[in-house]
């Protein structure tokens, strides 16, 4: 019925479809491992069932909070509703301070401890990540 370069058109065609829709559910499917989700304190109080993924959550240090050792530093991040303990082993930013913003990207423990794995923070002194500015502005 059809002829030999038809059939070929057609083949080809569904090929690079195939094979589009293959990659598209490939690269989504890395990502969703990767993907790590902001959270405020207040946020991560509300949840129900803990689980084993990533997360960063994100607030202010709270004054008065950092206390460091040798290669570790423990400190408290807030939204000025709640509070999560964090503790990271390794070299903080240059710019983290107490009464600054900041995300630490870890695991939780439990709803008052996170082990962080980063501290993030932006080159300028007054940043301010927007999902911290928003989060602290909504409480």
């Amino acid at each position: 019925m059809y002829g030999k370069k038809v059939k070929l058109r057609i083949l080809f065609l569904s090929s690079v479809i195939l094979i589009s829709v293959l990659t598209i559910f490939l690269i989504l499917k890395s990502l969703e491992e990767n993907v790590v989700y902001f959270k405020s304190p207040t946020e991560i109080k509300s949840i129900t069932e803990l689980d084993d993924k990533k997360i960063r959550v994100g607030g202010v240090v709270k004054e008065g909070s950092i206390l460091t050792s040798s290669k570790k530093i423990n400190f408290i991040i807030t939204d000025y509703k709640n509070e999560i303990n964090v503790s990271f082993i390794g070299a903080v930013p240059n710019l983290f301070a107490e009464g600054k913003g900041v995300v630490a990207e870890g695991f939780l423990k439990d709803r008052n401890f996170l082990t962080a794995e980063k501290i993030l923070a932006k080159h300028d002194e007054n940043y301010m990540p927007p999902e911290v500015k928003k989060a602290l502005e909504d409480n």
